[in-house]
């Protein structure tokens, strides 16, 4: 995964529900990311530092 990718949680994590959608923001290292996680209207839900493992890729650009 890269910077603008879009993804999908694959399990719940902190307040965010498995299946919710982002986008990765910023990338730290081979195992965390930054994910911006929207709601099914597009508005902004958080922004949270998110283990790549806990990712599965829906978009790449």
């Amino acid at each position: 995964m890269k910077e603008l990718d879009i993804v999908r949680l694959k399990e719940d994590y902190k307040e965010i529900s498995k299946g919710t959608k982002g986008t990765v923001v910023l990338l730290y290292d081979d195992k965390n990311c930054e994910v911006e996680f929207f709601d099914k209207e597009g508005d902004t839900i958080d922004v949270v530092m998110t283990p790549l493992k806990k990712l599965e890729l829906v978009k790449s650009f």
